[in-house]
């Protein structure tokens, strides 16, 4: 059985291979910006990173890693409620907290472990949770680790009628909890915000909103889909991260009322049973968060670059999916299509991904186009002029 289990996994290695879906690392080999270093093929223009307000190579930012190392070392080797908690998480806490118009919020090692940690946490026997189809993985793991008690359902990508059939059919249960990516990752359309706050009203629901790829990207001052929508209550819930936008380096967190966070820190067992978030990512995260307040003309550099991109697109006969995040995604079917793409654009200077099944669903294989603020206008007209050739020869 053993031997069958090891000859199997070979086997399917080999299949995805052999369809061209085999995913193969590159390894960089300098800092993040608008160009990197990518071992044995050279610096490549990088319009596949999250890097979206251009923060991950900030001299401020690496200043104050630099400075944290010394103050507080590596590490605490320890979970939070042990000695795994510094005066920094709770300068950090407030300073999310306040930044997103929250009363607190607590961190976590990734957004990853902050949805896995939320949801079960606090929904109980009789509960419901109801989450959009094209939510983050992280999201729907998260659903699946409520426990076997709470209800669980599923609504068509940003169909309010279906999510009030939804609501409708869970109205019996106890707590109800509604939730959304702010920015969809993959599509990088915008959640219905004013609707789901509507909705979630009228049914009595808690509504939660993945703000990962929205903190620092949307709303005036990068404040997020709530700041994009002016809206200014009805989000019982955010979570976040400090690995796209806001540094890059890595954490999470959940933004809420005291009790879901207090709730959060007795209960959540990523937060419980993981190690705390370094002290230099909170340093980083913390500069991050200055530098955005500090220039909030970085998001509408942001905005212009991306309208700029699509623009131009548009103009190739090219038809990426609509949206005002940063991220660019164009459709090409065949997930072998998407990776061939993405590597000659590779050879032609433009670092992009290729993805297909099973991060998006079958046949609708992709080439993501991620724009950062680090990017010039000559770097995104190179890369436009790549893309060019690589879709239409």
């Amino acid at each position: 059985m053993r031997r069958d289990f090891y000859k199997q996994l070979d086997k399917e290695i080999s299949t995805l291979k052999q369809n061209g879906t085999y995913k193969y690392y590159k390894y960089n080999t300098g800092a993040l910006d608008g160009k990197i270093g990518v071992e044995n093929l050279g610096e490549k223009i990088v319009l596949c990173s999250n890097n979206y307000l251009g923060l991950a190579n900030h001299p401020d930012i690496i200043k104050a890693a630099h400075e944290a190392l010394t103050q507080y070392g590596a590490g605490a080797s320890s979970v939070r409620f042990i000695c795994g908690t510094y005066d920094i998480h709770r300068t950090l806490e407030k300073r999310v907290a306040d930044f997103l118009g929250m009363e607190a919020s607590l961190t976590y090692t990734s957004c990853w472990a902050a949805n896995t940690a939320c949801i079960p946490a606090l929904l109980s026997d009789g509960d419901a949770v109801i989450s959009d189809e094209l939510n983050h993985a992280s999201i729907i793991d998260g659903c699946k680790a409520a426990g076997k008690g709470v209800k669980k359902a599923v609504y068509k990508h940003s169909d309010m009628i279906d999510l009030e059939e939804k609501l409708n059919e869970n109205s019996g249960c106890g707590a109800v909890l509604v939730v959304s990516d702010g920015v969809f990752s993959m599509e990088g359309d915008i959640a219905k915000l004013p609707q789901l706050v509507d909705l979630c009203g009228k049914y009595n629901a808690l509504l939660m909103l993945d703000d990962s790829h929205a903190t620092g990207v949307i709303g005036k001052t990068g404040r997020g889909t709530m700041e994009y929508y002016n809206i200014k209550e009805g989000v019982d819930i955010i979570s976040g991260t400090f690995g796209k936008a806001l540094g890059g380096a890595g954490g999470g967190f959940v933004a809420a009322c005291e009790s879901i966070c207090a709730m959060l820190a007795q209960r959540s067992r990523p937060h419980l049973f993981s190690n705390c978030l370094p002290p230099v990512l909170c340093a980083i995260a913390l500069t991050a968060i200055g530098c955005l307040e500090q220039n909030p003309q970085i998001v509408a550099s942001l905005a212009e670059k991306t309208r700029y991109m699509r623009r131009r697109l548009k103009e190739m006969g090219l038809n990426p999916l609509e949206g005002d995040s940063a991220i660019v995604p164009i459709i090409v079917g065949d997930t072998a299509r998407a990776i061939e793409l993405a590597e000659k654009m590779m050879a032609g200077g433009v670092f992009t991904i290729g993805f297909g099944f099973p991060v998006v669903p079958e046949g609708m294989a992709r080439v993501r186009l991620q724009i950062s603020d680090a990017l010039s206008y000559e770097e995104l007209d190179h890369a436009l002029a790549v893309i060019q050739k690589a879709f239409l020869g």
